[in-house]
C-alpha cells in the first residue's frame, strides 16, 4: 500500500526504460514534467474532458504556474506510479491540480508538483469563465488536501 499525500489518485504506471536515463545515470527531470503532462491529460479524458470537448467548448484550461519538488531519483527498471488529483476548482477561472511520483518497491516518494491552470478562450487565448460542463465534470472531481 502506497502513501498517497490525498485519497483516491488517478494513477499511470510508469517503467523507467534507457531513453528516460540522463548522463548522472538517473530519470532526468524533464521526463518527470512530461509523465506529469500525459497524467494531466488522462485524467482529465478519463472525466470526460478530451480535447475533443475542450475545441467544440472553445475553452480549455492552460497552466498559469507550474512547481516541481524533485525529491528522489528514479533508475533504470525501476517500476513507478504517478498519482494526480484535481484539489481546487473556484468554478470560474481557476483549477489546482496535484501530483505525486512514488516508487512501487519501497513507497519512496520521488516528486511532489503542483499545477495552477486558468480556462481560457482556445480561439483567443484570453482568460474565460469555465463552461458548466468544466465546473461540473472538474469540480465534482476535487479531493480536498490535507494541511500542506
Amino acid at each position: 500500500m502506497l502513501d498517497w499525500d490525498l485519497p483516491s489518485p488517478f494513477i499511470l504506471n510508469y517503467r523507467v526504460d534507457p531513453v528516460h536515463i540522463d548522463s548522472l545515470n538517473h530519470v532526468n527531470n524533464a521526463v518527470y514534467v512530461g509523465w506529469c503532462q500525459e497524467a494531466g491529460w488522462a485524467h482529465s479524458q478519463a472525466l470526460g474532458l478530451g480535447i475533443e470537448e475542450y475545441r467544440q467548448l472553445d475553452t480549455a484550461m492552460a497552466i498559469r504556474h507550474a512547481d516541481y519538488d524533485y525529491i528522489n531519483a528514479a533508475y533504470l527498471n525501476d517500476d513507478l506510479q504517478l498519482g494526480t488529483w484535481l484539489s481546487y476548482c473556484d468554478g470560474r477561472l481557476q483549477l489546482e491540480r496535484r501530483f505525486q511520483l512514488v516508487r512501487n518497491s519501497d513507497g519512496s516518494c520521488l516528486m511532489r508538483a503542483r499545477w495552477r491552470l486558468v480556462s481560457i478562450c482556445i480561439s483567443s487565448g484570453k482568460a474565460r469563465r469555465m463552461p458548466p460542463d468544466f465546473v461540473n465534470l472538474y469540480g465534482g472531481a476535487v479531493v480536498s488536501p490535507a494541511e500542506n
